[in-house]
């Protein structure tokens, strides 16, 4: 059985968190994909922007709303050459618009998933995991895609005991 990686896309800064704003240290994917990552032994790999996303939660959904309707792909920093020898994926984002953020789509892309297994988990504050698993099929044709997990973002440092008990349906 080959390796396990967990790929998140995570954004701190002012994020809507509750009903209000908070100003976040650490995002909540990165949060979650880091007890994810604990539990798994999995290679963890962060996907950023060489443009980094606005601070500003109303300025950062602009972008976002622009990148979905438009199908901008974002550039990102790096990508691992090739995904060889991993068979498990455990892919992190948070619920923008209704969907992952174009930076994952940016990242799917690149790779071809034929035979290897996805799990997805997604941050949010109600929203839950969207369209995303059906884009997700879509942008990673051949891969199996399990069923996601969705965290609310107020309870991603807290997230541990539902990770494991999503893990034992996972595999």
């Amino acid at each position: 059985m080959g390796k396990s990686m967990v790929v998140y896309f995570s954004r701190s800064g002012e994020n809507y968190w509750n009903g209000s704003m908070k100003v976040l240290e650490k995002g909540n994917t990165q949060l979650a994909a880091e007890k994810l990552a604990d539990f798994t032994g999995g290679r963890l790999f962060r996907v950023e922007t060489e443009e980094p996303y606005p601070e500003n939660y109303r300025a950062c959904v602009e972008r976002a709303v622009k990148e979905l309707k438009e199908g901008i792909r974002p550039e990102l920093k790096e990508c691992p050459e090739s995904l060889e020898g991993y068979d498990t994926f455990y892919i992190g984002y948070p619920n923008w618009c209704g969907t992952m953020p174009m930076a994952m789509a940016a990242f799917l892309e690149r790779y071809d998933w034929t035979g290897k297994r996805i799990f997805p988990f997604c941050t949010n504050e109600g929203s839950g995991m969207g369209r995303s698993e059906a884009d997700l099929k879509k942008l990673c044709p051949g891969a199996l895609v399990g069923e996601g997990l969705s965290i609310r973002g107020t309870q991603a440092a807290d997230c541990g005991p539902r990770i494991g008990e999503w893990l034992r349906t996972c595999l």
